[in-house]
Formats: structure tokens, sequence, C-alpha cells
């Protein structure tokens, strides 16, 4: 599974794990239903959410769920999964933007994709997802056009883009893209007034999506020489945190002007977990929530302006937003960076060796051999089957919490 927004299971209380695996499984087989078997390798924790922010403003009616028979990725357990529109929009989207991910591996001729009949075989199935996308949005009443157009100007924007090029300029394309499945949620749940803040929402999780990715990969970036938005603008990580804390307290002010029927589960991903994702990829230690030890609470006010955060707290770092752990040594990366083999996502040290990505197809075999092995789901730690980054099942991460070491749910006030 990729994607930035992995919950944590504390979190996730009052059913709203089964409300998640729900979500997750749904758009897992609407894919399969609307595009067959082998689309079901797009399934990712972000595509979600457009199915979870459908639910979130309808109300529940029995149709919304049935009975998916066992899966190795439950450990061959039964589970109600979410179906209707908002799981089929998920797949249209996950498809024609993972159709994108593949176009973009060609282009930088990744692992096997280096050899011309891979490569043009990768082609035809990014067309495929291309078509079938295309088809599942006409049904929907969304045009997948604008997430297309968004995915073909984005190499002519990194084309163009050098230092001192504002990094927002990389990102607007993934923005626009998010920003439309974000809003077209509110027309498929008949809620006109949410369209705006909804894409408002979209686009600023579409920002940090972008952010976050080209932080984590920027060291891999480098090592391999692969073009990275940080490093080609010469945007420093410090200002890449400040506009990623930016964008979440944006978010969670957006989700303030829709209306939701049942908005809890929308509101721990996109409130709270957005936060946990930053400080994954930032390697800050500490809980999403506030409330323990040094690092303040999400009552407090922001220590880097001093702006109170509303209902939906503040910084969860005390008063600097940049540093680490209290005593913790800064890292090689600059203040707010673990040291090497320390944190949640333990570094390498820079000078071990470090474990290449894998192509497009070695990566599909990989995940293939994972889901056999129902590692994606139970495995406490496993390879990721393209990155190689050390990952958790998700069914493990949301049966254990190792964020911090006795939490109660935030008391945020929303």
């Amino acid at each position: 599974m990729f994607g930035i927004v992995k919950p944590c299971g504390h979190r996730l209380t009052d059913g709203l794990k089964a409300e998640w695996m729900a979500h997750l499984c749904g758009l897992c087989l609407a894919l399969r239903s609307d595009h067959g078997q082998f689309s079901r390798v797009v399934t990712n924790y972000d595509g979600l959410i457009v199915s979870v922010l459908t639910e979130a403003q309808t109300e529940r009616t029995a149709e919304q769920r049935r009975t998916a028979g066992p899966c190795p990725l439950r450990g061959m357990r039964t589970a109600p999964v979410a179906r209707g529109e908002g799981a089929r929009l998920a797949a249209t989207v996950s498809l024609v933007l993972a159709s994108a991910k593949v176009r973009d591996h060609v282009a930088d001729r990744d692992g096997l994709l280096k050899r011309r009949p891979l490569a043009a075989a990768a082609r035809r199935v990014a067309t495929g997802w291309d078509r079938a996308g295309a088809r599942g949005g006409i049904e929907l009443g969304f045009d997948t056009a604008v997430l297309v157009d968004a995915v073909d100007r984005q190499p002519e924007i990194e084309a163009l883009a050098g230092p001192g090029t504002p990094i927002l300029t990389v990102t607007e394309p993934t923005e626009s893209a998010t920003a439309a499945a974000f809003a077209h949620t509110a027309v498929l749940a008949g809620r006109p007034g949410n369209k705006q803040p909804l894409a408002e929402a979209g686009r600023l999780f579409g920002r940090l999506a972008h952010l976050l990715d080209a932080v984590e990969d920027q060291r891999a970036d480098a090592a391999s020489g692969a073009w990275n938005p940080l490093t080609a603008t010469g945007t420093s990580r410090t200002e890449a945190r400040r506009l990623a804390d930016d964008a979440v307290h944006g978010v969670r002010l957006a989700l303030r002007d829709a209306e939701f029927t049942d908005g809890r589960l929308a509101h721990v991903l996109l409130a709270h977990e957005l936060r946990a994702s930053v400080d994954r990829a930032f390697g800050t230690a500490g809980c999403a929530h506030g409330g323990h030890g040094e690092h303040g609470g999400q009552g407090g006010r922001d220590g880097r302006d001093g702006h109170d955060d509303g209902p939906y707290g503040g910084n969860p770092y005390g008063g600097n937003p940049y540093a680490g752990s209290p005593g913790a040594p800064a890292g090689p990366g600059g203040p707010g960076r673990t040291p090497p083999g320390l944190g949640p996502n333990p570094e390498p040290d820079p000078g071990s060796p470090k474990p290449g990505r894998r192509g497009f197809w070695a990566g599909c075999a990989a995940f293939v051999g994972l889901c056999c092995t129902c590692k994606l789901c139970c495995a406490s730690e496993y390879e990721g089957p393209w990155s190689r980054k050390k990952r958790e099942g998700c069914c493990h991460k949301l049966d254990s919490c190792d964020c911090c070491d006795s939490c109660d749910c935030c008391d945020c006030g929303c």
C-alpha cells in the first residue's frame, strides 16, 4: 500500500477502524469490479479518502455496505465493505493517477523500464488505465480530463523549474487534481455548498502529498540522480516543513466550513492523521495529538507565529515546529532531523550501502508476493515492493499503536 495517510489505531475508536477498513476494501473491490483484477495494484491509503468524504456527506443506508468474502489481506476473514458512487469515484481517481505514475517511471527510465520492451508494455498498461478511468468518470459525471491535464503539465513544469522557482509552482498540478476529486464528492452527495471548502481541502492535501513525497525521497533521489522538487528548486527542508504545517492547518479550516452528516472518520484522517504524516516524513518524534510530555497539546497556541489554531489545536512540537525530541541531537539534515538509525522510520547511516528502488515490474512481482503471504496486512515489518522502505502491515499498525505510550483520543472541540 502507498499513501501518506496511515491511521494510528488509538484514534480509530468507536468503530472507526472497521469503517476505515470498509473503505479500503471497498476501493480495492471497486477497482476489481469496474476495471479488472490487475487494477487492484493501485489500491492506496489516500484514494479511500474520496470514498470517506462522499459517505460522510450522505445519510447512511444499508445499501452502502455489503459483506465481502474472505481475503488474504484480511487474514481470510469476511468483512463489511463500502460500495456505491464514493468507492467508484475513489477507484477512478486512483486508476488515472496511477497511470500517470507509470508514465513518469517510464519517462525516468527507472529500473527495468530502461528496457524498451518493458517500457512499451508499461505504456500500454497506463493507456488502458487512462481509458478505464475515463469511462468510470463519465458514469459518475466526473471529467477525468482535469486529472489527465494536470498530469500532462507536470513534466513541462518540472523541466522549467530551477533554483529560485517557488516550490508551489511545481506542486500546482497535483493540487488541481486532488481539488477536483475532493470537490466532486460534494456533487455525488448532493451537497453543492461543500464544493468550495472541499476543493480547498483537496488542493492543500495535494500540496502535502507532493511535498512529503519529495521530502521522503530526497536522499534516495540524490543517490540515484533522479529529479527531486526540493533539490531542483533549492527549497530547504525548513521551508518545506513550514509549507506542510500551513497546509495541515488549512485543511482543518476547510473542513470546518463543510457540512457533514457523519464526519468523524473524515475528521480523524484529515484533521489529525495528516499531522502524523508530516511528523513521519520529517522525522519528528511525538504523538500527533496533544497532552504528552513536552510536545505540547493541540489545545495550545501555534509555536511558529503565536496564532491560535482554534478548535483544531496548535503545534504539537512546542515552541519550535522544526525541532526534534527535547534534548535530541540535530540530525545530519539539520534541526528537526532524526539521527540515522533512530526514530520510527530509521534512516541508514550515510556510509552504509542503500538498497536501490525496484522498477515497476519487479515491484509488481514483490507486491504479489507480499499479498500472497499476507505480509501487507499482518506483518509487523516488511520491505516496500517499489521503494524498499520499511513498512508496517496495515492491520498490524491499527491493532498496535507505537506513537506514544499511553494516549486518549484528543479533545479538539470539534
